[in-house]
This record gives structure tokens, sequence and C-alpha cells, in this order.
């Protein structure tokens, strides 16, 4: 009897998954396909609202359309003032890429026809906005400017100009030079070389200080760092060549000084930063009138912050920090100096996960704000009372929430409520904040808030695109975490179809960037390309691997001195672990990834091939040898300290292991990760034998911009490449 009960249960159990099934089928049956093209045209695209500036009372925010700047209440939404109309002051004005207000809010400066440079900078033609007469003044008659910005008292007006640093006086329109040395690939004044754009993330190589009396700047010395050449094409009979100066790995780096300029002297005062000039300089701030400067070694392992004297530049050292592996790189939120000139917030990892401290300068005190097995993201700031606003990881290290906490880390207080991400923007007094937020179900919502957290308004609900995914075939996010062979919790999200059938067998598709401190596994809400693959009947999956980010520094460092080789096993672990489960064809698994993705990719096809039947490595690094100084030294350390760390791990040197398939691809204009590193890798596989698939983009950087068909295409070519190879 029990028998024949327990056949019946399971003849119940499959008609039951079987109609559950069937129902599933019928339901997502009237839904509509999508393509790729149809991601990229933006049938999926999340409305957002951009670009809002505060204004200096806290209740107003400005934000342009076209070659409007428009003023709105943040109470009530409604438009306030038209501030800037370039259609009646000059046509020339199509269209405003940047602006700043001067503290008085009685002029703007506004950026037109910009040309960029690199990932930051640009060249652009400034204007100078009298809101009150409605006059408009180029800021220097006919040439172009990098960096423009207004002095304190709103008098003058700072700016870069061919790697020299100058200054206008707005009143009289004279222009004052400061610098005269520069020199493109030789000196540069006001503005950062190239690695410091990219790994420091800043364009702007000088400060104000608060009395508008001094200007601090960058010089940096490029002349003993080794050029690269770049082939321009763009379409003429002959190409042209770029040279620049990109320090690789263990090579020499800019000689950089700090200097202060007196506007009432009319000269320069170098910094006394010691006598190591392969040292590096993230940052420099003002405090009162001292000039901070931020010094990290050249293994970014120690960390000294210099209080400096600016009338005879001598300096001491205010903060120290040592690490066993490397400081993370500092940021615009990393200090932040309180109005009393003695006390600064800092972030740091110095108990095993980041988090926010409050450090004396006179007593040497410092003090934590925050504490536990949870990270710090973002230091947003501190308002006049004290209390300190950031993002942290507290509730998963997969969501973001913002809170508050006072700076004696007292009375912690969680603002947000929903579990998702969320991006918060306040304005200058700290009475408002916008928040962007999305989960896995959830596009972006933005809605505007009091510091207290209370609801204010919607701004957005991207009700319509909710509307319009309903009509389609597009998958959920779904999270998970999976435990590998070793024993290690990985954070994961698996794509599948709609109409996902248990009893179907599905070839795996994954995606990773797996770089140190990244994070790819977010409950947020984005279309990548990769959806297309699941509406062809993949299932797609991305697993971050140890070494990524916001799980604490033992999980995020372990990879240090040793770059691909840890990732690699955990993301070969991970496609062994999807491999068991039913649902999934382990002779299918392809992997993917762009930059140190594409690294990741490469290795592991050529490491792991009874595992990965395809592969597709877009702009990789094949030799941490190839790549830049700042990056690659901070976790891999110097090659001539740590030669098997660059070579063990080099796709270069397993080419001769290729048995799947290939793909990689790159634009013949990367000046970040140039195409060298693929140039090679084909060298070596070529010599070994191989066949494998490749495309090159002429004249496209490392992400194949500026225009958007070369993106288009790779993209599309990607999904053939899986639908024909996997």
């Amino acid at each position: 009897m029990k028998q024949i009960f327990k056949i019946i249960m399971l003849s119940m159990a499959v008609s039951t998954l079987f109609a559950s099934t069937s129902i599933a089928q019928q339901k997502t049956s009237s839904l509509k396909e999508f393509t790729y093209d149809d991601i990229s045209a933006g049938l999926f695209r999340q409305k957002s609202v951009w670009g809002l500036r505060s204004m200096e009372n806290g209740e107003n925010y400005t934000a342009t359309k076209g070659n409007t700047i428009e003023e709105f209440s943040y109470k009530t939404g409604e438009k306030t003032a038209i501030l800037f109309d370039g259609s009646t002051v000059i046509p020339e004005i199509k269209s405003i890429y940047n602006y700043e207000f001067s503290n008085d809010e009685s002029m703007i400066l506004i950026a037109t026809n910009v040309a960029e440079i690199y990932r930051h900078s640009y060249t652009a033609k400034y204007w100078i906005y009298n809101i009150a007469d409605k006059s408009l003044t180029e800021l220097s008659e006919g040439k172009n400017q990098e960096v423009a910005s207004f002095s304190p008292d709103g008098s003058k007006v700072a700016f870069v100009r061919e790697n020299n640093l100058f200054y206008v006086d707005i009143a009289s329109k004279e222009e004052v030079q400061m610098t005269t040395d520069g020199k493109f690939n030789f000196i540069l004044n006001g503005k950062p070389d190239w690695v410091y754009e990219e790994e420091f993330a800043f364009s702007k190589g000088y400060e104000w200080s608060k009395n508008s009396k001094n200007i601090a700047y960058y010089r940096s010395d490029e002349e003993r760092v080794k050029e690269y050449h770049m082939n321009r094409f763009d379409e003429k009979l002959y190409p042209t060549v770029y040279s620049y100066k990109y320090p690789k790995a263990g090579e020499q780096n800019s000689i950089v000084s700090i200097y202060s300029y007196s506007l009432e002297g009319a000269k320069s005062v170098k910094m006394n930063i010691g006598d190591e000039d392969d040292q590096y300089v993230p940052r420099i701030q003002w405090n009162g009138t001292s000039l901070m400067i931020f010094i990290v070694n050249r293994l970014q392992n120690e960390f000294d912050i210099l209080q400096c004297n600016i009338s005879d530049g001598t300096s001491k050292v205010v903060y120290n920090e040592k690490e066993d592996c490397y400081i993370e790189r500092l940021t615009d939120d990393s200090v932040l100096f309180l109005p009393d000139g003695d006390r600064f917030v800092v972030k740091s990892e110095k108990n095993g996960f980041m988090h926010l401290y409050l450090y004396s300068i006179t007593s040497g005190e410092l003090n934590a704000i925050t504490k536990g097995d949870w990270e710090v993201v973002n230091f947003l700031g501190v308002n006049k009372d004290g209390k300190v606003f950031y993002t942290s990881t507290e509730t998963s290290s997969v969501r973001r929430n913002l809170y508050s906490v006072n700076l004696n880390g007292k009375r912690k207080k969680r603002l947000t409520t929903g579990d998702g991400m969320y991006r918060i923007s306040f304005n200058k007094n700290f009475s408002y904040y916008i928040s962007y937020f999305s989960n896995t179900t959830t596009p972006n919502v933005v809605t505007l808030h009091k510091a207290n957290g209370s609801l204010v308004r919607v701004l957005e609900d991207n009700a319509s695109l909710k509307a319009r995914i309903a009509e389609y075939k597009l998958p959920v996010k779904e999270l998970m975490t999976i435990t590998t062979e070793k024993g290690f919790e990985l954070n994961a999200y698996i794509l599948k179809p709609l109409d996902f059938d248990v009893n179907k067998k599905y070839p795996l598709f994954m995606t990773q960037y797996s770089g140190p401190a990244s994070q790819q596994v977010s409950d947020s809400w984005y279309i990548s390309w990769e959806y297309a693959l699941v509406n062809e009947g993949y299932l797609v999956v991305c697993v971050d691997g140890r070494g990524t980010g916001f799980r604490g520094e033992e999980f995020k460092k372990c990879t240090y001195n040793n770059l691909g080789g840890l990732e690699v096993i955990d993301q070969a672990d991970a496609a062994k672990y999807f491999a068991k489960q039913s649902y999934v064809d382990g002779s299918r698994i392809g992997i993917y990834g762009w930059s140190y993705g594409g690294f990741m990719s490469l290795n592991c096809i050529l490491k792991h091939s009874d595992i990965f039947k395809s592969a597709i490595a877009v702009a990789p690094v094949t030799s941490w040898r190839y790549y830049d100084t700042i990056y690659t030294e901070i976790y891999n350390g110097l090659p001539q300290d740590n030669p098997a760390g660059y070579d063990d791990n080099s796709p270069l040197g397993f080419a001769k292991n290729l048995k799947g398939n290939l793909l990689i691809a790159h634009g013949s204009a990367d000046d970040n990760v140039h195409p060298q590193n693929t140039f090679e890798m084909i060298r070596n596989l070529e010599k070994e034998g191989k066949m494998f698939d490749m495309v090159i983009y002429p004249d496209r950087n490392h992400s194949m911009y500026p225009e958007r068909w070369p993106r288009r295409n790779l993209m599309n070519k990607c999904i053939f490449f899986v639908k024909e190879k996997l």
C-alpha cells in the first residue's frame, strides 16, 4: 500500500509540474520577443533625473534644458526662474555641456563646444554670464580652455590652456599667466597626467584657497615617462600618430610637485612633500589657510596627510596610515575637513571593513564613527549640526541604504526603507536629498526627501517602462548565493527565460568583470546585452568571486600579488557548480568579459578548457606588464619584485591550451588597455596554430565610443558568436 501511495503521489507531483510548466508557457506565449537592437535602441531604457544642482539657499535647484538653465523649488517642483536662455543671448550656444555658479550666484560659468581628451578631461569654450544685467562674455576670445572655475569671491576665473595655468580678472578682463613652462608630453600645470586622470579620477589639477588669494596646483614633469604611440586612421589617406605618456607597471612615473601661487605676490612657492620623487599625490585640499596634501607611496600601502605652510612651503605629517597590502585608492569622499580646522572625517579599512573615523590633528585621537562587519560605501558629508550621512552595505553586501549618525557614533538611523540599491545626492545645506532607487524587479525610482527621510514627492517612477516590460519576455534577475566545492560562498545572479522548464537542459553563459574591489552582482535593475541571449534560450549567470568588493578586506585582498589566480579558480568552480544543476547542459558553458573581465575570460578558457567551451574577451589585459603603474602595482606590486604575479597568470603563456571557441575584440584607439595586449595574444595563438575569431574597431576607445554603432555592432557579433559556438 505504501509503495502504491508513493507512486500515486509521484504521479500527481509530475502532473502538477507539467501543468505548471504548461500554464507558464501559455502565459509567456502572448508576450513579445525582443532583440539586442531593441535594447540598444532604448526599448527598456530607464528614465532618470540628472544634472540637478543645489542652490546655496538649499530650497531651490537648477537643471538644464537644451540651451537654458532653469530654477525650481525643491518643495513644490515648480519652476521659479529661467536663469539663462541661450536662444535670447547668443544663438551659438545650442546646448550646455557643463556650468558652475559663482558662490554668490550672481554669475554662471558655461562650457560649450566641448572636445573630449581622455576619460574625464575636455577642452571647451567658456562663457561668463551675469544674471542681473544678462551680459555674456567669452572667457578668452577665440580660444578654448580646460577646467575653468570661479574664485570663491567671484572676482576671477582660473583655467588651463595648453598645459599652463591662467586666471582672468572678470572686471578688468585682464588675463594673467601663472605658469610658462607647460608643454604637451613634458610639463603639465594645473592638470593631471594620463595615469592620474584615469586612476585617481580627476581632471582639475588646481584648487582656489577659500580667501581667493592663492591657487594650489599640480606640476607634472613627464619627461622621463615613456611614450605610447597609436595610429589614428580617421578615414584619411595616411594615418596620423598620436603619442602620449603612459607609465607601464614597473616603469618611471611623472615627477609630481605641488605649488601655491600668490595672486598678490605673483609668484609660486613649491611645497615640501619630501625627497621621494616616486610617490603619488591623489588629492590636495585647503583647510583654512593651510594646504593639505595627500601622499601615497609607490606601493600604495602607506598614506600621509601633510599640512603645508604656503608662505614658505614647509610641511608636517598630521596623519599616517599603513596597510599590509594596500590603501584603497583615495577619492573625493575619502577625507572631509571640518570647519573647526582641527578635525576631519576619514574613510579607512584599518579594522577590516571600510568605515568612517573622526581624527583630531591637535590630539592625534582617532575615533570610530561607524563600525561592524559591513562597509561604508559613500561618505556623503556632515551637516552644520555634526550629523554624518553615508550609504552602506549594512543590510546586505548586494544592497545600499542611507544612514545618518552623530560624529561620536551615536544615534545611528536608517533613512531609506527599501531593499535594493540607493544612490543619494544631497543639497548644499543637507536639508533635502534626491534618492535614486532600484532593485531586481523595480526600474529606477527617483524621489525627493527631507533630510530625516520623509518623502516630499516622486520625481520619476518609470511607470511607462514598467507597463512596457509587462508586454515582453524580459527575464527577471534572480539573486542567489552559491557555495563552491572549496567552501567559498559567492554572490551570484541568474537570468532564466520566462518560460523556463526545469526538465530541459540549457546552455549556460557566464558574464563577469571580477576586478579588485568591483561588484557586478547587486540588487539593482539594469538591462544589458546578455538579456537578448536569454531570449534565445540561454541561461545567463554572473558570479562575484574572491577579490571583488564590499565584503570586507579579507575577501577583497586575498588576490593581492596574484591577479588572475583565485579569481579564475572561482569562476571555474562556479561553472562546475551550475553544471551540476539538472537544468544546465554542462558541455555548453561559455564566459564573457570586458577589460579585466576579458583578462579573466581568456584565462578561463585557456586554463579550464575542460569546463568552458567558448569565451569572449573584449579589450582584454593579456599581461599586467602592459598596464599602467597606479592600477597594476596597487594590486600586484612591482614586476621587479613580483615577476611570478605578473607572468604566472598571463594568458600569453597559455595560448597552446586553447581548445574551444574564442572571440577577441579591441578598439584600435584604446588609450587605456592598449590594443598591444590583443595583438600579442594573437601572435601567441598564431604561433601555436590556434584558430579564433577577432574583430578590431578602428579609432574606437576602451568603451568603443565616441559613436554608438561600434558597440552595437560588437554586441550583436557577440550574440551571433554565442549562438553559433555554444
